[in-house]
Protein backbone atom coordinates (compact mmCIF):
# COMPACT_ATOMS: atom_id res chain seq x y z
CA UNK A 1 0.00 0.00 0.00
CA UNK A 2 1.43 3.40 -0.96
CA UNK A 3 2.65 5.48 1.96
CA UNK A 4 0.30 8.38 1.25
CA UNK A 5 -2.69 6.03 1.19
CA UNK A 6 -1.67 4.51 4.52
CA UNK A 7 -1.27 7.96 6.07
CA UNK A 8 -4.65 9.05 4.76
CA UNK A 9 -6.36 5.94 6.09
CA UNK A 10 -4.73 6.42 9.50
CA UNK A 11 -5.82 10.05 9.68
CA UNK A 12 -9.37 9.11 8.71
CA UNK A 13 -9.46 6.35 11.36
CA UNK A 14 -8.18 8.69 14.07
CA UNK A 15 -10.80 11.25 13.06
CA UNK A 16 -13.61 8.70 13.30
CA UNK A 17 -12.42 7.60 16.75
CA UNK A 18 -12.31 11.23 17.92
CA UNK A 19 -15.83 11.87 16.61
CA UNK A 20 -17.10 8.73 18.34
CA UNK A 21 -15.48 9.63 21.64
CA UNK A 22 -16.86 13.16 21.41
CA UNK A 23 -20.37 11.81 20.85
CA UNK A 24 -20.05 9.52 23.88
CA UNK A 25 -18.84 12.38 26.07
CA UNK A 26 -21.65 14.61 24.89
CA UNK A 27 -24.19 11.88 25.63
CA UNK A 28 -22.76 11.31 29.11
CA UNK A 29 -22.99 15.01 29.93
CA UNK A 30 -26.51 15.51 28.55
CA UNK A 31 -29.09 15.47 31.37
CA UNK A 32 -32.42 13.71 31.06
CA UNK A 33 -35.81 15.36 30.94
CA UNK A 34 -36.29 17.66 33.91
CA UNK A 35 -39.19 16.82 36.20
CA UNK A 36 -41.00 18.95 38.72
CA UNK A 37 -41.41 17.30 42.11
CA UNK A 38 -44.46 18.52 44.07
CA UNK A 39 -43.73 21.13 46.73
CA UNK A 40 -45.71 19.10 49.27
CA UNK A 41 -45.69 15.32 49.66
CA UNK A 42 -48.55 14.14 47.38
CA UNK A 43 -51.60 13.15 49.40
CA UNK A 44 -52.56 10.49 46.84
CA UNK A 45 -49.23 8.66 47.20
CA UNK A 46 -49.30 5.19 48.67
CA UNK A 47 -45.71 5.57 49.90
CA UNK A 48 -45.12 5.89 53.61
CA UNK A 49 -43.24 8.99 54.69
CA UNK A 50 -40.91 8.41 57.61
CA UNK A 51 -41.97 10.34 60.73
CA UNK A 52 -39.53 12.78 62.30
CA UNK A 53 -36.86 12.68 59.58
CA UNK A 54 -36.16 13.36 55.93
CA UNK A 55 -37.53 10.98 53.29
CA UNK A 56 -35.85 10.60 49.92
CA UNK A 57 -37.85 9.25 46.96
CA UNK A 58 -35.93 8.13 43.89
CA UNK A 59 -37.46 6.90 40.63
CA UNK A 60 -35.59 4.18 38.73
CA UNK A 61 -35.81 2.24 35.49
CA UNK A 62 -35.07 -1.41 36.42
CA UNK A 63 -32.46 -1.82 33.67
CA UNK A 64 -30.96 1.65 33.27
CA UNK A 65 -27.14 1.33 33.19
CA UNK A 66 -26.78 4.95 34.35
CA UNK A 67 -28.76 4.18 37.52
CA UNK A 68 -26.04 1.85 38.82
CA UNK A 69 -23.99 4.97 39.53
CA UNK A 70 -26.99 6.71 41.13
CA UNK A 71 -27.48 3.78 43.49
CA UNK A 72 -23.78 3.76 44.35
CA UNK A 73 -24.03 7.44 45.26
CA UNK A 74 -27.25 6.76 47.16
CA UNK A 75 -25.40 4.24 49.33
CA UNK A 76 -22.78 6.90 50.06
CA UNK A 77 -25.47 9.39 51.03
CA UNK A 78 -27.17 6.93 53.37
CA UNK A 79 -23.85 6.14 55.02
CA UNK A 80 -23.08 9.83 55.58
CA UNK A 81 -26.55 10.54 57.00
CA UNK A 82 -26.07 8.09 59.88
CA UNK A 83 -29.62 6.69 60.06
CA UNK A 84 -31.37 10.06 59.74
CA UNK A 85 -32.65 9.48 56.21
CA UNK A 86 -35.41 7.18 54.97
CA UNK A 87 -35.15 6.09 51.33
CA UNK A 88 -37.84 4.87 48.92
CA UNK A 89 -36.74 3.76 45.44
CA UNK A 90 -39.56 3.40 42.91
CA UNK A 91 -38.90 0.80 40.21
CA UNK A 92 -41.19 1.43 37.27
CA UNK A 93 -42.91 -1.72 35.99
CA UNK A 94 -43.98 -1.27 32.34
CA UNK A 95 -47.27 -2.75 31.20
CA UNK A 96 -47.15 -6.44 30.28
CA UNK A 97 -43.85 -7.02 32.09
CA UNK A 98 -43.66 -9.36 35.06
CA UNK A 99 -42.28 -8.53 38.50
CA UNK A 100 -39.25 -10.74 37.85
CA UNK A 101 -38.17 -8.38 35.06
CA UNK A 102 -38.25 -5.50 37.53
CA UNK A 103 -36.68 -7.29 40.48
CA UNK A 104 -33.30 -7.74 38.87
CA UNK A 105 -29.79 -6.52 39.68
CA UNK A 106 -30.64 -2.88 40.47
CA UNK A 107 -33.52 -3.98 42.71
CA UNK A 108 -31.17 -6.24 44.67
CA UNK A 109 -28.58 -3.47 44.91
CA UNK A 110 -31.21 -1.15 46.40
CA UNK A 111 -32.32 -3.78 48.90
CA UNK A 112 -28.73 -4.05 50.14
CA UNK A 113 -28.60 -0.36 51.11
CA UNK A 114 -29.44 0.06 54.83
CA UNK A 115 -32.74 1.89 55.32
CA UNK A 116 -33.65 1.82 51.62
CA UNK A 117 -36.87 0.24 50.36
CA UNK A 118 -37.20 -1.00 46.79
CA UNK A 119 -40.83 -0.47 45.74
CA UNK A 120 -42.63 -1.87 42.71
CA UNK A 121 -44.35 0.90 40.74
CA UNK A 122 -46.79 -0.60 38.18
CA UNK A 123 -47.25 1.73 35.23
CA UNK A 124 -45.03 4.35 36.87
CA UNK A 125 -47.97 5.91 38.71
CA UNK A 126 -45.99 6.85 41.81
CA UNK A 127 -43.12 8.18 39.72
CA UNK A 128 -45.61 10.46 37.98
CA UNK A 129 -46.96 11.69 41.32
CA UNK A 130 -43.44 12.74 42.23
CA UNK A 131 -42.87 14.41 38.86
CA UNK A 132 -40.14 12.03 37.70
CA UNK A 133 -39.34 11.47 34.02
CA UNK A 134 -35.71 10.32 34.25
CA UNK A 135 -34.21 7.34 36.03
CA UNK A 136 -32.22 8.50 39.05
CA UNK A 137 -34.36 11.56 39.77
CA UNK A 138 -34.59 12.10 43.53
CA UNK A 139 -36.89 14.24 45.68
CA UNK A 140 -36.06 14.94 49.33
CA UNK A 141 -38.86 15.86 51.74
CA UNK A 142 -38.45 17.13 55.28
CA UNK A 143 -40.27 15.82 58.35
CA UNK A 144 -43.26 18.08 57.58
CA UNK A 145 -43.55 16.72 54.02
CA UNK A 146 -42.13 19.81 52.31
CA UNK A 147 -39.85 19.47 49.29
CA UNK A 148 -36.28 20.42 50.20
CA UNK A 149 -34.32 19.16 47.19
CA UNK A 150 -34.98 17.72 43.74
CA UNK A 151 -32.58 16.39 41.13
CA UNK A 152 -29.87 13.90 40.37
CA UNK A 153 -26.97 12.59 42.45
CA UNK A 154 -24.30 12.02 39.80
CA UNK A 155 -22.17 14.40 37.73
CA UNK A 156 -22.87 12.59 34.44
CA UNK A 157 -24.38 9.36 33.12
CA UNK A 158 -22.77 6.45 34.92
CA UNK A 159 -20.24 8.63 36.77
CA UNK A 160 -19.41 7.82 40.39
CA UNK A 161 -17.89 10.48 42.64
CA UNK A 162 -18.55 13.60 44.67
CA UNK A 163 -21.38 15.68 43.24
CA UNK A 164 -23.65 18.62 44.05
CA UNK A 165 -26.75 16.50 44.62
CA UNK A 166 -25.07 14.32 47.21
CA UNK A 167 -23.62 17.36 49.00
CA UNK A 168 -27.01 19.10 49.08
CA UNK A 169 -28.84 16.13 50.56
CA UNK A 170 -26.22 15.47 53.22
CA UNK A 171 -26.12 19.16 54.16
CA UNK A 172 -29.91 19.23 54.54
CA UNK A 173 -30.08 16.11 56.67
CA UNK A 174 -27.13 17.15 58.83
CA UNK A 175 -27.77 20.88 59.21
CA UNK A 176 -31.07 21.71 57.52
CA UNK A 177 -29.29 24.04 55.11
CA UNK A 178 -28.78 22.89 51.51
CA UNK A 179 -25.83 23.76 49.29
CA UNK A 180 -28.25 23.51 46.33
CA UNK A 181 -31.99 22.97 45.91
CA UNK A 182 -31.84 21.45 42.43
CA UNK A 183 -29.39 19.53 40.22
CA UNK A 184 -29.73 17.99 36.74
CA UNK A 185 -30.53 14.29 36.42
CA UNK A 186 -28.33 12.05 34.28
CA UNK A 187 -30.17 8.89 33.36
CA UNK A 188 -32.43 7.09 30.91
CA UNK A 189 -36.13 7.88 30.42
CA UNK A 190 -38.67 6.23 32.68
CA UNK A 191 -41.69 4.54 31.19
CA UNK A 192 -44.52 6.97 30.48
CA UNK A 193 -47.70 5.29 31.77
CA UNK A 194 -49.83 7.49 29.50
CA UNK A 195 -48.34 6.02 26.33
CA UNK A 196 -47.01 2.68 27.62
CA UNK A 197 -43.65 3.50 26.07
CA UNK A 198 -40.17 3.67 27.48
CA UNK A 199 -38.48 6.74 26.09
CA UNK A 200 -38.16 7.28 22.37
CA UNK A 201 -37.30 3.65 21.65
CA UNK A 202 -40.80 2.39 22.52
CA UNK A 203 -39.07 -0.44 24.27
CA UNK A 204 -38.91 -1.45 27.97
CA UNK A 205 -35.10 -1.52 27.95
CA UNK A 206 -32.93 1.57 28.42
CA UNK A 207 -30.69 2.99 25.73
CA UNK A 208 -27.25 1.48 26.25
CA UNK A 209 -28.49 -1.44 28.36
Amino acid sequence: MPRHVLIGATVAWVGLVAVGQGALIQYALTPGREGQAPAIWPAASRLDRAPGCYTLVMAAHPHCPCTRASLSELAQIVGRCDGRLAVRVLFVQPARFAEDWVKADLWRTTASIPGAKAILDPGGREAMRFGAFTSGQAALYDAAGRLAFSGGITTARGEIGANAGESAIVALVARGVPSASWTPVYGCPLEDPRTRQTGARKDPSCPGS
